[in-house]
């Protein structure tokens, strides 16, 4: 039985939605089913032996073939529709791709142009296109300069604006056409960056190419220094059954925290989220994502701007707590699970709520412990359990891990 389904992709899905609906990744249509991924990681081509360098892939967990995923973005606009011919147990999906309308957004929209669009303009005059994920140096300028001369090109800058680095990327080009040859033009690509080297400039190559380069060069990589760590944003993000304790805790690290000053603190208890920002969710699996997700976006938003968030919900999906991890680290800020590890015995007895007895009485279905399941972190960078020691105890260690850490002076 097929189904009409919305989903929202990761933020590098969703740059490579943009890339394929626009005609940047040429010859791609949609993203790769399980042959062209393979034949791509095995042999950097696709399985028809078309040359492409590097893996473009959706998943959406659960969905079959024959299923017509809608794409949102973050807004929850539409931006394609996807009919799924192939789907895998690892929720790998792929299918033809229809586009909904533009795919744009974010800062200087304008510039984020299609190839043929650019093509036009270009109406066949030799093109040497720079791709940039930093600045240009006033040698990269000299060679740009050289080069464009000598094939008697023109410039096309294609700043790489993906994550947070973004708008200041595309400042960057701006900054650097005036130093550029007159008709040099400036179009924002949002292509996120590959790990291995060789492939993320080849990558690269391919989208140029797209656009109606006759030469490529690949433009500087940035040089990032990130400040000390009492300086940088941190999420504590502790996770563990209901009764664990870890509440308690993250109220008593608050207060140390406040005590010591130096820093600013922002505190997201799971029920009191739950009350506010996540008012009207049930306790279904999808809510209680959805619930995580609005606090790992609180807390991003608060170390993004150097702030300490202090987070303690159940948070009992490993998918989920990786998606908060990624979500922080991508602003630069850094991420310390607390895994508050209190066997579900204690918890129960300790049940001050009544909650482990309204579950067992079948009053409350799908209670993490109980009727659901709580996937145990393998990630935790503190484990804790509360069983025999006291919570002035528990606070300190994570405090401690603090102070070695650099984050509390």
């Amino acid at each position: 039985m097929t189904a009409n389904l919305q989903w929202t992709p990761d933020q590098r899905e969703l740059a490579d939605l943009e890339l394929l609906l626009s005609g940047a990744f040429h010859p791609l249509t949609g993203f790769l089913g399980h042959d062209d991924l393979h034949e791509v990681e095995a042999h950097g081509a696709l399985a028809d032996g078309t040359p492409w360098p590097a893996p473009v892939t959706l998943r959406v967990p659960g969905a079959q073939a024959g299923d017509r995923i809608t794409l949102l973005d973050p807004e929850g606009a539409a931006l394609a529709v996807l009919t799924v011919t192939e789907s895998g147990h690892d929720g790998l999906v792929a299918g033809p791709l229809e586009a909904l309308g533009a795919v744009e957004h974010g800062p200087f929209a304008r510039l984020r142009r299609s190839p043929d669009d650019v093509r036009k303009e270009l109406a066949g005059r030799p093109t040497l296109a720079v791709t940039m994920r930093g600045p240009l140096d006033d040698l990269s300028a000299q060679e740009i300069i050289a080069v464009a001369e000598e094939l008697d090109a023109t410039v096309l800058l294609l700043p790489l604006a993906y994550g947070e680095g973004g708008p200041a990327l595309v400042r960057a080009a701006l900054k650097a056409r005036e130093k550029l040859p007159e008709g040099t033009l400036v179009v924002s690509v949002p292509l996120a960056p590959r790990e291995d080297k060789e492939i993320d400039l080849e990558l690269r190559e391919h989208v140029a190419t797209a656009y109606g380069a006759a030469e490529h060069l690949a433009g500087p990589e940035p040089v990032t220094l990130p400040g000390p760590p009492h300086r940088r944003g941190l999420v504590v993000f502790f996770t563990g059954l209901s009764g664990s304790g870890k509440s308690t805790i993250a109220r008593g690290l608050r207060d140390a925290l406040l005590e010591l000053g130096g820093r600013t603190v922002t505190y997201l208890d799971g029920d009191v989220v739950r009350h506010l920002l996540s008012k009207g969710l049930t306790f279904s699996k999808s809510d209680r994502d959805l619930n995580i997700r609005r606090i790992g976006f609180v807390a991003t938003e608060a170390a993004r701007h150097g702030g300490l968030a202090i987070c303690a919900p159940i948070a009992p999906y490993e998918a989920t707590r990786a998606e908060v991890r990624e979500s922080v680290e991508s602003v630069g800020a850094d991420f310390l699970l607390v895994h508050v590890s209190t066997p579900l015995e204690e918890c129960e007895r300790r049940d001050r709520k009544g909650l482990y007895a309204k579950a067992r009485a079948g009053e409350i279905p799908e209670f993490t412990g109980v009727s659901d399941p709580y996937e145990e972190p393998d990630d935790a960078d503190l484990v804790i359990d509360t069983t025999h020691i006291s919570i002035e105890a528990a606070v300190s260690r994570v405090l401690d891990t603090l102070r070695s850490g650099g984050w509390v002076r």
